[in-house]
């Protein structure tokens, strides 16, 4: 069996650089690689010799790559109960996890397959990814399986975990609308998200569905970030004065909604109705209590871990995992409810 020892000697170059130009690290000569790549092939080299080298010995290991783990984030806590949920199925099943952290500009120096091989981990879950980062593209052309949360993409390797995000959003809206609210606004996320677009779709269906119009200037992006959401709540409110209720893509934005309703001396929900998004702890703490759309983050994480291991496994009977999601009344639209 040829080595790349075997290569580095025919090629005239250290094993360094073999190892560089086969794993295709940027840092090598394109002249230097495509030689390399070329003696391989003479020689009969599989590349794949380390990737079949792990499924005789599976390590046994899966990774966790996230996505915008930052101080902010905490505070939403979603990263938390997804890794609760993974850790407690990779225990049942005697799997050991690895957290990877990673951003867009990480991605763009190391491919997806080159940290799973390195990690030595056999699969990976990939939580908070954007639509438009690089490894959403890799994920699907690399033969190391990986699950999705909240990206519905499939393929022979490639399988998701998500909620019925248009559903979800639709249920949010139909609440308010049942209230009497005409004039509903939009704080959104930002239009790399998969799950923006889903629930998006959702407040446009619930409109169109009761007959409303829909206006497109009365949709804000608030970037998942409180702040964010608190100043486009304040521009909307101050432009758009007929506005009496919110829809906000997650409960961290509906927190910053509430800050300016405070802020313009509007009363939750006698002038102002909020609903918020994912049912984060904070939610039934805040001053009203906020109404949301609740999703299990924990059974999403331990839901894309059972998927992943039996994909690994070859026992998948299907990619594809969809959880349902919960409408949670609380004071942020009705008055003393609950």
């Amino acid at each position: 069996m040829t080595t790349i020892k075997d290569i580095a000697k025919a090629a005239g170059v250290s094993i360094t650089t073999v190892s560089r130009a086969l794993n295709g690290y940027s840092d090598v000569n394109e002249k230097t690689r495509k030689k390399i790549i070329e003696i391989a092939k003479q020689l009969n080299y599989s590349p794949n010799t380390l990737a079949r080298g792990l499924v005789m010995n599976k390590s046994k290991t899966i990774g966790l790559l996230v996505s915008g783990l930052t101080r902010e984030s905490t505070k939403d806590n979603f990263t938390f109960e997804v890794l609760a949920g993974v850790n407690q199925y990779v225990s049942e099943v005697d799997y050991d996890m690895v957290l990877f952290s990673t951003t867009s500009t990480k991605q763009r120096e190391k491919t997806y397959t080159q940290l799973c091989r390195e990690r030595r981990v056999d699969g990976a879950i990939l939580q908070g990814i954007r639509v438009d980062d690089p490894y959403l593209q890799e994920v699907v052309e690399s033969d190391i399986p990986c699950v999705l949360i909240d990206i519905p993409i499939e393929s022979e390797t490639v399988g998701y975990v998500t909620t019925d995000n248009v559903l979800g959003a639709k249920k949010a809206v139909q609440h308010l609308i049942s209230l009497g609210h005409r004039h509903i606004a939009m704080i959104n996320g930002y239009e790399f998200a998969f799950v923006s677009e889903q629930r998006l779709k959702g407040f446009q269906e619930a409109l169109f569905e009761a007959g409303l119009p829909f206006h497109e200037h009365l949709v804000a992006n608030g970037a998942f970030k409180e702040e964010r959401a608190e100043q486009e709540a304040v521009r909307l409110l101050t432009q758009h004065p007929e506005i009496t209720s919110f829809f906000c893509a997650s409960d961290l934005m509906a927190l910053g909604v509430m800050k300016a309703a405070k802020t313009l001396g509007k009363r939750i929900p006698e002038e102002l109705a909020i609903i918020g998004y994912d049912d984060i702890i904070l939610a039934s703490y805040t001053t009203p209590p906020l109404s949301t759309i609740a999703q299990n983050k924990f059974a999403m994480g331990y839901e894309a871990a059972k998927l992943l291991i039996e994909m690994l496994e070859g026992k998948a009977q299907s990619r594809v995992r969809v959880l349902e999601t919960e409408l949670k009344i609380r004071e942020s639209t009705v008055k003393n409810h609950g």
